[in-house]
C-alpha cells in the first residue's frame, strides 16, 4: 500500500514538472494556452487582401457564417478584372487559356478543391460545392466544370483585354518567371476567425504566369497551399507552388504551432525548411498563419511580401518579416 503511494505521488510529480517544463518551453516559443483576442480576425495575402477581410467582415455582420465569410471575401478579388491574379482576367497558362484552382476548409475538417478549372468565374464557390455536395475533396479540369455547370454556374470567358495582352507580350520570348513579388503575385489565400473562436480556410488563384499547360501548384492542395485544424489553428500559402508542396508547408504550420511555436515562428521554419533544400534566390515563398489564441503571424524567402490583417474592425496592410535581407 506504501509503495502504491509513494508510486502515486512520484508519477504525479513526474506529470506535474513535465507540463510545467512544456509550458515554459511553449510561452519561450510564443505560445499562450488562452485566447488571447476573440473573432472575427481575418488574414489575407497581398494587398488585394484588403477588400478581401472587408467584405469578409461584411459577411459575419450580415450573419453569415465563418465559412460563408472565408469564401465570400476572395469571391470579389476573383470578379475584379484588374487583378491579374485571380479569377476573372487572371494571367494565362502557356497557350493562352485561363485555369484555375481554388480550395476551402471549415473548422470541423471538411474540405474542397478544384484544379484546372476553365471559364467559371468563381472557383472558390464550386470548391465549397464539392466539399458539401460530394464525398470528394479535389476534382480537376473538364470534370470539375461539368460539375459546376451542374450546380448551376455560368460559363464565361475569363480572359480580358489585359490578359490577352500579357500573353501577345510574353509569347515574343516565351520565359518562364518563377520570381513571385509585389508586383508579380499570384493567390489570395484568407484565414478567418469567428466571435467562437472557430477557423476557416481558403484559397484561389489563376496559378503561376504563364504556367505550362496542366500544371497545377500548391493553391487547390489541402496540407500544402491551406490547412486548417480547429484544436490549432490554421495556415495559407502563396509563392512558388512546388516549393511548398514539397514540404506541405501549411500543414507543417499547424503541426509546429500544435507543438508550441507562435505563428510566425512557424511560419519562419517553413520557409528555412524550403531554404536549405532549394536556391531561393529566384523564388518567393510566404506563409501567414493564425493560432487559436488569436495570434497570427507571416514569413517569406524575399522582402516584398505583404498581408491584410482585421481585428478589432480595423483593417490594415503588414509586411512581412523575410530571410533574404
Amino acid at each position: 500500500m506504501k509503495n502504491q503511494r509513494r508510486n502515486f505521488i512520484f508519477n504525479a510529480g513526474i506529470a506535474t514538472a513535465s507540463l510545467f517544463l512544456s509550458k515554459k518551453l511553449n510561452k519561450k516559443r510564443g505560445f499562450q494556452y488562452f485566447h488571447k483576442s476573440k473573432g472575427p480576425i481575418f488574414l489575407s495575402t497581398w494587398d488585394h487582401g484588403i477588400e478581401a477581410n472587408k467584405e469578409a467582415l461584411k459577411t459575419i455582420d450580415s450573419g453569415g457564417s465563418g465559412l460563408d465569410a472565408v469564401e465570400q471575401g476572395v469571391r470579389i478579388i476573383e470578379s475584379d478584372p484588374e487583378n491579374t491574379s485571380v479569377g476573372l482576367g487572371g494571367m494565362p497558362d502557356s497557350t493562352g487559356k485561363i485555369a484555375l484552382d481554388a480550395c476551402i476548409m471549415s473548422s470541423d475538417g471538411s474540405c474542397g478543391a478544384v484544379c484546372m478549372l476553365e471559364n467559371i468565374e468563381h472557383p472558390i464557390s464550386v470548391a465549397r460545392k464539392v466539399m458539401e455536395d460530394t464525398p470528394h475533396v479535389l476534382l480537376a479540369a473538364e470534370g470539375a466544370y461539368d460539375f459546376a455547370i451542374s450546380k448551376g454556374f455560368k460559363k464565361k470567358n475569363l480572359n480580358t483585354s489585359n490578359s490577352k495582352k500579357s500573353y501577345r507580350e510574353w509569347k515574343k520570348e516565351s520565359k518562364y518567371k518563377p520570381i513571385i513579388n509585389v508586383e508579380n503575385h499570384d493567390t489570395i489565400g484568407m484565414l478567418g476567425m469567428d466571435d467562437n473562436g472557430n477557423i476557416f480556410g481558403s484559397c484561389t488563384t489563376s496559378g503561376l504566369a504563364f504556367k505550362r499547360r496542366g500544371r497545377i501548384g500548391d493553391s487547390p492542395i489541402i496540407g500544402a497551399g491551406l490547412f486548417i485544424d480547429n484544436e490549432v489553428g490554421g495556415a495559407v500559402a502563396t509563392g512558388l507552388g512546388e516549393s511548398i508542396i514539397k514540404i506541405a508547408g501549411s500543414a507543417i504550420i499547424v503541426e509546429l504551432m500544435r507543438h508550441g511555436y507562435s505563428p510566425i515562428d512557424a511560419c519562419k521554419e517553413a520557409v528555412l525548411r524550403i531554404s536549405k533544400n532549394e536556391d531561393i534566390e529566384n523564388i518567393q515563398v510566404a506563409f501567414i498563419a493564425l493560432n487559436k489564441s488569436g495570434e497570427y503571424g507571416a514569413y517569406s524567402v524575399h522582402p516584398g511580401f505583404n498581408y491584410a490583417l482585421t481585428e478589432n474592425r480595423k483593417t490594415s496592410l503588414i509586411d512581412s518579416d523575410h530571410l533574404r535581407k
